[in-house]
Order: C-alpha cells, then sequence, then structure tokens
C-alpha cells in the first residue's frame, strides 16, 4: 500500500536527515518504525503526509508512492483524501473546542454525510468516554482521552492507512494498553497502521514487521516477532541486557550489523 523508496530528506537546505530510507507498509498490516530521537521517524511521517514545507523540508532524492500513485508532491489535503491520516505526536486536539466539534474537523474531506454518521458512530461505539463527554471542552480532557481523541478524530476521514506518532507518549500503562488494543482493533476492521514509536515492546507485541531507524537509515528490520527476541533490540529498547544504567548508541551495540537498504 505505502512504498517509501530511497528517501532523502532535507531542511533548509542544508540538513540532511533522511538519508536513502526506505520501507514499506503493505495492505492490512500494522508496521512499526522505532527508533531514538532525532533517528527520522517524525522527518519520515512529515514526507508522507506532505507536511515538509512548513518545516522547510524538502524531499531531494526517491519516491513516496501510495495505492500506485506517487504522493511526495501532493499537498496535504490532496494526500488525506487519497486515504491517509495522522495522529500527531503530543495529540494536537484543538483545545477550544468540543469533543464533537474536533471530530467534525477530522471529516472534513469526506463529504459523504451518511459516511460520517457511520464514522462518528464507529469513533463513539470505539472510545465510550468520548461518547460521554462528546459535549465537553478538548482541553479539559485527561492525556488518555485526549489520545482517544485524536485517533479517533484521524478515523473519521475512514482512512486506508492511519499514521500513529507516538500513540503511548506520556501514557500510564494502563492507559497504553488500551491505546495499543485500540489500534489492534482499527487494524482488524480493515485499516493498514503505520505506527511510529520509543517503546518497542508495545510496538512490536502487535506488529507484523518492524523497522529501526538510526540517523535517517533504517539499520535493522524484520518480523515483529523476530524483532522483539532480538538481542540487539533487547539490549537497546528494552534494557535486558548490558550495564545498568548504561545508554548506548545502536550502532555501537556489541553483536550490531548495519542493513544498508540504500537502492542502486
Amino acid at each position: 500500500m505505502l512504498e517509501i523508496a530511497n528517501l532523502e530528506v532535507v531542511y533548509n537546505e542544508v540538513i540532511l536527515v533522511l538519508r536513502g530510507l526506505s520501507i514499506e507498509v503493505p495492505d492490512g498490516h500494522i508496521v512499526a518504525l522505532l527508533g531514538a530521537n532525532g533517528a527520522g521517524k517524525t522527518t519520515t511521517t512529515r514526507a508522507i503526509t506532505g507536511l515538509l514545507d512548513m518545516h522547510d523540508g524538502k524531499v531531494t532524492k526517491g519516491s513516496v508512492t501510495f495505492d500506485g500513485h506517487r504522493i511526495d508532491d501532493d499537498d496535504p489535503s490532496a494526500i488525506v483524501r487519497s486515504g491517509i491520516t495522522q495522529v500527531m505526536e503530543g495529540r494536537r486536539v484543538f483545545a477550544e473546542l468540543t469533543v464533537d466539534e474536533n471530530l467534525i474537523t477530522g471529516g472534513i474531506t469526506n463529504t459523504d454525510r451518511k459516511a460520517l454518521a457511520v464514522a462518528h458512530d464507529r469513533v463513539m461505539t470505539m472510545f465510550p468516554v468520548l461518547a460521554e463527554r462528546r459535549k465537553s471542552t478538548a482541553g479539559y480532557l485527561s492525556g488518555g482521552e485526549q489520545q482517544m481523541l485524536a485517533i479517533g478524530r484521524a478515523l473519521m476521514a475512514d482512512p486506508k492507512l492511519l499514521i500513529l506518532d507516538e500513540p503511548s507518549l506520556g501514557l500510564a500503562p494502563k492507559l497504553v494498553a488500551q491505546i495499543r488494543d485500540t489500534i489492534v482493533e482499527i487494524n482488524t476492521a480493515g485499516t493498514s497502521v503505520l505506527l511510529i514509536e520509543q517503546n518497542a515492546r508495545m510496538a512490536l507485541s502487535i506488529a507484523n514487521y518492524g523497522y529501526v531507524l538510526e540517523t535517517g537509515k533504517v539499520v535493522m528490520d524484520g518480523e515483529a516477532e523476530k524483532l522483539l527476541k532480538d538481542e540487539d533490540i533487547q539490549e537497546f529498547y528494552l534494557g535486558l541486557h548490558g550495564d545498568e544504567g548504561e545508554r548506548k548508541s545502536f550502532r555501537d551495540v556489541k553483536h550490531y550489523k548495519r542493513r544498508k537498504r540504500w537502492l542502486s
């Protein structure tokens, strides 16, 4: 469904952030994109959703293809209409608007009123707490409720692909488990998911496939189950090996070998 091929992204015409990135999200799959801060995860989402221009970024090489069509030159609204929606890091709900009003903004590209009503009912069924607080101002919701609202708002466009950027960030373990289960439910209903996370255990526990980014490149990839059992992943992300309190670069993990994915 989504294919990023040999992508390079430069900010301010100087700073090279993505360095030949290649990843795929097959139809119906959950794909995890892992990496520490600064690895290039957010830039990857901007390249997919057409938001690079807002941050003085530009694709200088490679392509982003969705459903067989290149979208790296499309504007954000066209990309949403093509079937891609995103939940940004930090939730980014409209704090002054009500829950219902936030959901309405999520469906602004959907002109089919019946489809909007179906999407709205789906969100309310998925998140009963939002149904109870549909007239409440979004800024007064808890962090977990705001994350639910952000996901619900993205679902209002009935996307083929949902991009989730750090959905577990800042949430209590119980809420992380609830968000994890929600992602599985969304995927089971037919929506593909690109899950950007630092919480490797959560992401890989539900993903079909995973990629690990460092300095703008894929340095490891494979089936999620295998990555979760990989000693290097365990040491760097799960803290199951190594000296207590020691934080290494993934490139310095003892048995780690980079896998170059640049296309010739």
